[in-house]
């Protein structure tokens, strides 16, 4: 169905090629996982199968690549439209309609299907991808997961052969995403579909994946099955590193085949729970009785906690449960219709100029929203400018995240990875009281992740300040919070331990307390210790 010929690919002022003579057959009905550190060239692997690069990006390539004996470099875009359906990193970026039902109709109307053909697939769509309650809904209004799942029925909708999907899952919340890969992989198995699809949360499609193709970021990829490509890998889920650190001779793929592989440690006597116990210092943020509407929809209903400094809280929740807009309240970007919000002590929506940047640093569910620089080494220029600090310090902070990054790119045409990033990179700069951040992950490679986790825990414990995020990501949950807060329908229904409240909830618990339940592990390190407690 596709065929990488010798194909290398390099963009103007690299020095390094992207691709370096691939050459990959993908069989129709499959389905092929691509990895690799951000920034490697996974999404220009994506959009050289329906010629998005060079048509659209520029850069040189040289070889063929060819989809249903349809050549890319013959065809425009356009021209594969009834062919492929493609997913971008940013979703919103693709939408050209006000409403979701409009959205899933265009891609028809630009192929001039029937109205009753359009019709018929829309119902279809919206029952497959749990859509129908959001139908006429504005695409504006949607959280960023129900828009990811928009655009993901929107490629589908046409009934295309080939399906390019870059990071599907970002954005889901894990009920979501375990729904919408399930789908993807009945419709691989029953209709024939090829899905190729680069993803950085590996723990969650690693198990529906044919093959993976691994790009090590200086032009070599590597082609073969999960098990060939994980068991020596640096990229990997943590059931991998699981198996790595207690020196199983075999490495599974999904928790049914960890489980079978760890029967005797998990029959070992079951060790008491440990609470994180956490400083409680000064109260850094207070909200009492919140509410918030958008319009006759209420997102957040009475809501009331507080967080102190030394803590680093996640808030966690199904998609549209109010995370982003308790969010932007607590950084006083959403005005609240009743209740009250206190930050150091503050109205949030009194802070302003320096004051504001010292005392709360927040990065939204899109991270351009805070870039205007025409080139990072601007950005980073203007941000220890506005910071008050040494020259130079922002652009530490990125190499720290995310290595290699030029000065001279502009930032719109940094991966989804690098931008976040950049973002993060001139918000802690400032080194502010409180840190706020919406998605911190979405985009970042395993390495950026946990170098984010190690400047997150130092800002927390070595400087004693508040961090507060909403997130899918269960397994840096684990890793980084010392307590979570779940929201659903506007409400809060749990406020605990981490520990305790990952532990009662099996759809949201990481891959390694699924693993090895019912001893209370969270992560690989747990049961390392443990173990070695034990003996």
């Amino acid at each position: 169905m596709i065929k990488f010929s010798n194909v290398s690919l390099i963009y103007p002022n690299s020095t390094t090629t992207v691709l370096e003579d691939l050459n990959l057959t993908i069989a129709e009905g499959e389905m092929v996982l691509v990895i690799g550190p951000t920034g490697s060239g996974k999404s220009s692997l994506l959009r050289l199968i329906n010629g998005l690069v060079p048509h659209h990006t520029g850069g040189i390539l040289a070889g063929d690549v060819s989809v249903d004996g349809v050549s890319t470099q013959m065809t425009k875009p356009g021209g594969m439209a009834h062919l492929i359906g493609i997913v971008g990193q940013n979703p919103a970026n693709g939408f050209v309609a006000d409403t979701v039902e409009e959205e899933l109709a265009f891609g028809m109307e630009v192929l001039n299907l029937p109205n009753d053909v359009m019709r018929k697939r829309v119902e279809e769509i919206l029952d497959l991808l749990s859509l129908a309650n959001l139908r006429n809904r504005s695409i504006a209004t949607l959280s960023g997961g129900e828009q990811q799942r928009v655009a993901i029925g929107a490629a589908l909708v046409t009934h295309p052969k080939v399906l390019v999907l870059d990071e599907p899952t970002s954005a889901l919340d894990p009920i979501a995403a375990e729904e919408v890969l399930s789908i993807l992989h009945r419709l691989v198995h029953d209709l024939g579909l090829t899905v190729v699809i680069a993803e950085h949360k590996l723990e969650r499609v690693i198990q529906f994946a044919d093959r993976i193709v691994h790009i090590n970021g200086e032009g070599i990829a590597k082609v073969g099955t999960p098990e060939e490509i994980l068991i020596d890998s640096p990229i990997a889920p943590p059931i991998v590193h699981l198996a790595r650190a207690l020196g199983l001779k075999e490495i599974g793929t999904t928790v049914r085949q960890m489980r079978r592989l760890t029967t005797e440690f998990r029959e070992l006597p079951i060790t008491d729970k440990k609470k994180q116990e956490v400083e409680q210092l000064t109260e850094a943020i207070s909200f009492k009785d919140v509410t918030i509407t958008y319009g006759n929809t209420k997102a957040l209903n009475g809501v009331s906690s507080q967080i102190f400094m030394g803590e680093i809280v996640a808030i966690m929740g199904r998609n549209g449960a109010g995370k982003s807009s308790l969010l932007k309240a607590l950084a006083g970007v959403n005005q609240v219709k009743t209740g009250t919000i206190t930050v150091l002590e503050k109205d949030p929506f009194g802070l302003e100029g320096s004051e504001r940047r010292g005392s709360i640093g927040f990065i939204p569910q899109e991270p351009s929203d805070l870039l205007y620089g025409q080139s990072v080494g601007v950005e980073c220029d203007q941000a220890d400018a506005d910071n008050g600090v040494a020259p130079g310090t922002t652009l530490a902070v990125l190499e720290q995240l995310v290595s290699g990054v030029s000065i001279n790119t502009h930032p719109r045409d940094l991966s989804e990875g690098q931008r976040l990033a950049l973002a993060l990179s001139v918000v802690l700069s400032s080194n502010p009281s409180i840190l706020i951040l919406d998605e911190p992950t979405r985009g970042l490679d395993y390495q950026a992740k946990n170098e984010l986790t190690r400047m997150l825990l130092a800002f927390t414990t070595t400087f004693k300040r508040a961090v507060v995020l909403a997130t899918h990501d269960v397994e840096l949950v684990a890793e980084l919070a010392t307590r979570v807060i779940f929201i659903a329908d506007g409400e809060i229904v749990a406020d605990g331990s981490t520990l305790d409240v990952l532990l009662s909830s099996p759809a949201f618990a990481p891959q390694v307390a699924k693993v090895m339940s019912p001893q209370p592990w969270l992560r690989v390190k747990d049961v390392i210790a443990a173990i070695e407690e034990l003996r």
